[in-house]
């Protein structure tokens, strides 16, 4: 009996060789060390920083004006403007020392994580995580636009600005992670990769508020994500792919190694996870690699770069299917559960 050769799993993103396409997204799993070389061991390619906040950097700035200049009641006016960042608030100077710590434990790529809205004096920690060792920058930008005087327009380029920004500010690769609230998606995408992006991060999961009806309170709720949550960045990967020079980085709902292989078959050079491995630990990711290696054994593919894109709008047979002309056949297969 002719026994197949172990599948190549490896893959490049942002210019990276990575063994895998299964990366650790950016969250708290990357805070401490010894949890970033257990996901290594486990077989995760790349981690992503948890991310380094505008608001963090602007009130670290903020501080350090109060007590050069005490003047008080401008440092308190101002911090009114902040956010509490609770137990997320980590100084720069520490977020950059953790970098330094992770390239020394780890030989797996560490990619930094901003997240800020605006142009302005904190984009120079672009250059210093770049200076503190990461391979590569994901921006997260997200604005939720609350005055009706605000127009898309205005704030996309305000989105194309900031990256332009933070491309001439360094010189490893840049990814920028976006929401999928777009009127013109690919138009969006398309103009941040002319601004400087090497790679796209679709989507970012967003933590909604709820009502506390006992306090009469607005309070954060975190859920974890599930593999339904795919769906709509693989609608959106596959659609992009081959229309939009980039990297493509899928996220939300990679939880086993189906979700892996449809979002590497839309076009995505790699999948991200989080929620899974917060749930289950960092060992989960070698069940979703080993899993992952026996289905593309049983189905005779070789490689991860043999199926990408395999699946995308252009491949596919149906390209319709992706678009509003099967909305009516998705609803038409319910009418004869109603008779």
């Amino acid at each position: 009996m002719i026994e197949m050769m172990k599948p190549n799993l490896s893959t490049t993103y942002l210019g990276l060789n990575l063994k895998n396409p299964l990366v650790a997204s950016a969250s708290p799993l990357s805070k401490k060390v010894d949890t970033v070389r257990r996901l290594e061991d486990a077989g995760v390619a790349a981690v992503v920083m948890y991310s380094l906040f505008e608001e963090q950097i602007v009130h670290e700035s903020l501080e350090l004006d109060h007590y050069l200049t005490r003047a008080s009641h401008t440092y308190a006016e101002a911090l009114t403007y902040l956010p509490d960042m609770g137990t997320y608030s980590i100084g720069p100077e520490v977020y950059l020392e953790h970098i330094q710590k992770l390239k020394k434990a780890v030989s797996i790529p560490i990619i930094g994580s901003l997240n800020g809205i605006s142009t302005g004096g904190w984009v120079e920690y672009a250059r210093l995580i770049e200076q503190a060792g990461a391979d590569a920058l994901e921006l997260n930008i997200y604005n939720l636009p609350i005055h009706p005087d605000i127009t898309s327009e205005e704030m996309e380029q305000e989105y194309v600005q900031l990256v332009r920004d933070v491309r001439n500010t360094i010189n490893i690769p840049l990814a920028i992670k976006l929401s999928p609230f777009f009127t013109a998606l690919p138009n969006l995408a398309r103009r941040l990769v002319y601004a400087g992006a090497n790679g796209l991060v679709l989507f970012n999961r967003f933590y909604q508020p709820d009502f506390d009806l006992d306090t009469l309170s607005v309070v954060p709720n975190l859920v974890l994500s599930t593999s339904d949550e795919l769906r709509l960045p693989l609608r959106w990967i596959a659609i992009l792919y081959g229309r939009v020079q980039a990297d493509f980085a899928l996220t939300s709902g990679i939880h086993r190694a189906q979700d892996v292989l449809k979002g590497v078959m839309a076009g995505a050079s790699v999948t991200m996870m989080a929620s899974a491995l917060l749930e289950y630990g960092p060992k989960y990711a070698t069940s979703i690699l080993t899993d992952l290696e026996k289905w593309m054994v049983e189905h005779e593919y070789e490689s991860i770069t043999q199926m990408r894109g395999s699946m995308s709008q252009r491949a596919v047979a149906e390209p319709a299917a992706f678009e509003r002309a099967n909305y009516v056949k998705v609803l038409s297969s319910y009418d004869n559960r109603l008779l």
